[in-house]
């Protein structure tokens, strides 16, 4: 971890094992900041007010996030990797320490959206880099520690953010990423020496301008669709409206465009193509997993938050396990035999789930869990090495930032849509269950289930409705783990579009 590398004369050389760290710590710091704020939800509301507005410290800072992934990745193509990943980690601190100190849910969801344009660069940049400075007989190992790593940070989030809100309070859920992100300015800032020859190009501001504007207006309509406003109400259906007609004006920018944000040519390679697909369907396959699983342990087994926490640990240390091995793998065999493996395993720990019901054990879920993460655990790895290894240094930040951005956006919709089946087969159980008790105890089919979550109000349910609302929710989630596994069989039949390539000669290839 001590060699250094020093591509043109007279540059001082980069220490890889430093920067290495560094980005590991960058990668830690943005993947576990959203799992600890989670838990931490209900004091916030608890001490600034303003459920109502609640959603916007997700949806604000998913905005931004999204939105800058793929700017961020092309201006790192043309200015340089460290410029942009410093500034960055430097927003991302501001933004936090900025939300420790809100006095309501507005400035906290504004400080979030600052957060956010940090949180864009991180992670796609940080991928980029290691290509960039690690030789390619090395690559695949260090692009397993960052898959590894970021299933350690949202195995360990959960429970720092639960055991900071208890014991410390929820201001410094954001606090706590100010000394590991001046750690990793520290590292990255003095070791990371690139060359400083880039191609500077006409930044393609028509692009970034309706880009930016279509993730709002879509994001927008995807969280508060169903929550805040009915899916068919004038403002969700004009959200989506809108979106589609600015990414419509985004695509014909880009097509015009000398460099373009995006560029479509890119697609034409068909493993890039193939394995941004394999993306947006396994990423939307793995988080209805992360989401419902904490749901049914609470709701269900009237586990607490830390029980839920727990009960993920199986999968991200399956995953945390997997996407070494699966970098490692992927400069031996071609990635259409690693990811048609990983796939198959994880579309059937998907179907697994799909068979709770109350009576299931709590030690059932964990080795399902555990074969979701061995499943998704060689993704989070082998996908970005498939998308950057078709292209030189040129392109590398664009085909990082865009395969993060759509394996994002295909977690965002996932999410929406599987939260919509739930709900209804939530409902319509419910409604089945409760038949000819009278309509007092009928008008209780329409009770918020987020109550069954809450140790609080849970004590506070009559115990023979307890065991109807347990029975309809786990039905419920069992019904959307059974749809889920049709993302899960798309992202298996596409990988083998990938054909025979393997991520050592596609380099070699991308190099000449």
């Amino acid at each position: 971890m001590s060699q250094s590398v020093q591509s043109t004369p007279g540059q001082k050389p980069t220490r890889i094992g430093v920067v290495v760290a560094g980005l590991l710590l960058g990668i830690f710091v943005s993947a576990m900041d959203n799992t600890v704020v989670s838990t931490a939800t209900g004091n916030i509301v608890s001490h600034l007010g303003g459920v109502d507005k609640i959603v916007w410290v997700t949806a604000a800072y998913l905005m931004t996030e999204m939105s800058g992934m793929p700017i961020f990745g092309k201006l790192s193509d043309m200015y340089g990797r460290k410029r942009f990943f410093v500034f960055g980690l430097t927003t991302f601190l501001l933004g936090s320490i900025l939300c420790g100190t809100a006095q309501n849910m507005d400035q906290l969801a504004l400080y979030r959206a600052i957060q956010g344009i940090g949180g864009g660069a991180l992670m796609p940049i940080a991928f980029t880099i290691i290509f960039d400075v690690v030789p390619r007989e090395r690559a695949g190992r260090f692009s397993g520690m960052f898959g590894g790593v970021f299933g350690v940070a949202s195995i360990f989030g959960p429970l720092i953010g639960s055991f900071i809100t208890d014991h410390i309070g929820w201001r410094y859920v954001f606090y706590i990423n100010v000394p590991i992100g001046i750690v990793t300015l520290l590292l990255v800032a003095t070791s990371y020496h690139e060359s400083k020859v880039h191609q500077r190009q006409q930044i393609d501001w028509w692009g970034v301008v309706t880009l930016v504007l279509a993730i709002v207006s879509l994001t927008f309509a995807l969280e508060f669709g169903g929550a805040e406003y009915a899916w068919g109400s004038p403002q969700i259906v004009g959200g989506f409206v809108v979106a589609a007609i600015l990414f419509g004006c985004f695509v014909m920018a880009e097509m015009r465009a000398a460099e373009p944000i995006v560029s479509f040519a890119m697609f034409r390679n068909r493993v890039f193509a193939v394995s941004n697909l394999v993306g947006i369907f396994s990423g939307a396959a793995y988080v209805v997993a992360v989401v419902y699983i904490p749901i049914y342990i609470q709701g269900v087994k009237g586990g607490s938050a830390i029980n839920a926490g727990m009960e993920l640990l199986p999968m991200m240390l399956g995953s945390s396990v997997a996407a070494p091995i699966g970098s490692i793998l992927a400069s031996k065999v071609p990635y259409r035999n690693i990811l048609a493996g990983s796939g198959l395993v994880l579309a059937g720990g998907i179907a697994l789930l799909g068979g709770l019901n109350v009576h299931t054990t709590e030690l059932q879920v964990v080795a399902d869990m555990a074969v979701v993460g061995i499943g998704i655990g060689p993704s989070f790895s082998v996908l970005g090495m498939a998308a950057m290894a078709e292209f030189d240094v040129r392109q590398r930040g664009a085909a990082s930032s865009t395969n993060s951005f759509l394996r994002e956006l295909g977690m965002t919709i996932g999410i929406v849509i599987f939260g919509v089946i739930q709900k209804d087969a939530f409902h319509s159980q419910l409604t089945g269950l409760l038949a000819g008790m009278g309509p007092g105890v009928q008008r209780l089919a329409n009770l918020d289930p987020h109550a069954m979550l809450a140790p609080g109000t849970r004590h506070q349910i009559p115990p023979f409705l307890l065991d109807k609302l347990s029975q309809a929710m786990s039905d419920s989630i069992a019904h959307a783990m059974l749809w889920d596994v049709v993302p899960a069989v798309l992202a298996l039949v596409v990988t083998f579009w990938m054909g025979s390539r393997r991520f050592q000669n596609m380099w070699a290839g991308a190099a000449e």
